[in-house]
């Protein structure tokens, strides 16, 4: 089983145990404002998320990983790895991103896990370049995007929805951890 911690978190694979606190993340209408078209998810859906990370770590080696405190046990939400077919015009590639609850915000956990997967890719997985892609106006995330060091590379649209996204990289044969 992969795990990864920090000094304050644990990345680790998912458990059935997570199914309900990361519905409800994902029923909170401001966590999820700028992810596809901004709709929350139910518990079915949820299930049906964690399911597509779990495949993705089996066919791909790598996937999001459950995000949790290490001081209470306590999941906070999900960051990681996946490959971005929904936008074929950045493929081949790698995106990172990450997901938490609300009222784990502003505390740099995002950035923290973020850093750990990003080292994560390069050392264990090989990686020599990841993407991160945002809607255009998600300041809290290109924040984290900042501070990871990737590199503004270029401005779409969402290719269902129409949403501006800003796609930024990162060489990893250059990034220090």
């Amino acid at each position: 089983m992969t795990e990864i911690r920090t000094p304050r978190l644990l990345l680790r694979r998912w458990t059935d145990d997570d199914l309900v606190p990361l519905s409800e993340i994902n029923a909170d209408p401001e966590v999820m404002r700028w992810i596809g078209d901004g709709s929350t998810l139910d518990l079915d859906q949820t299930a049906e998320q964690i399911e597509r990370w779990e495949d993705e770590w089996d066919d791909e080696g790598f996937g999001l990983f459950a995000v949790e405190l290490l001081a209470s046990g306590e999941l906070i939400g999900a960051v990681g790895l996946s490959v971005p077919e929904w936008l074929p015009e950045v493929l081949p590639a790698v995106e990172i991103s990450w997901r938490l609850g609300r009222s784990f915000w502003g505390q740099g956990y995002a950035s923290e896990a973020a850093h750990a997967t990003l080292e994560f890719a390069l050392q264990d997985r090989g990686l020599d370049r990841v993407v991160a892609v945002n809607r255009a106006g998600n300041d809290e995330s290109e924040n984290v995007i900042r501070k990871l060091g990737m590199v503004a590379e270029k401005d779409t649209a969402h290719p269902e929805f129409g949403s501006l996204l800003n796609v930024h990289g990162i060489d990893l044969t250059e990034y220090e951890a």
